[in-house]
């Protein structure tokens, strides 16, 4: 049996982070989800460095759901960078954010985010969302050829 590849959530707000998860599990998205709360464990993770070192860096996750607002290094450094390296520049990035400001949304897609979504705050709402983002990005995307898959 093949195991199915990680959602990686990149969100430093506890709340927002079990409502996914929460929203996710609902919607029945049955990959594993993992959870880091800053830019700089979020490249850690992909690239397999510091306290992931032990994970197969060619494993990368199904998708990358990543706010904008994070310590240390922000979701738009964090895109940057995924950009700019040939191992992950096609990786599925879905900004998933609560800001509705055209300048965030222009620097996002400025920097090849794949997706822009809004947070719903009602629950209902973002079980919705939740399910069609599992549904188009880990079921129905098919991501390049390639090691990175």
């Amino acid at each position: 049996m093949i195991a199915k590849p990680t959602i990686l959530v990149v969100e430093d707000n506890d709340d927002d982070a079990e409502l996914t998860e929460m929203a996710f599990r609902e919607a029945n998205i049955r990959n594993p989800i993992f959870r880091v709360e800053d830019g700089v464990e979020a490249l850690d993770y992909i690239f397999a460095r510091g306290k992931h070192a032990s994970r197969n860096a060619n494993e990368l996750p199904a998708v990358v759901l990543l706010d904008l607002k994070l310590p240390r290094l922000s979701g738009l450094e964090v895109l940057t960078t995924l950009r700019t390296t040939e191992h992950t520049k096609h990786l599925p990035v879905v900004i998933l954010t609560s800001s509705t400001e055209d300048q965030d949304r222009l620097a996002a897609y400025a920097h090849h985010a794949n997706s822009y979504v809004q947070k719903p705050v009602d629950y209902d709402q973002f079980v919705v969302a939740a399910r069609q983002l599992g549904l188009y990005w880990v079921v129905l995307n098919v991501q390049p050829p390639g090691p990175q898959a």
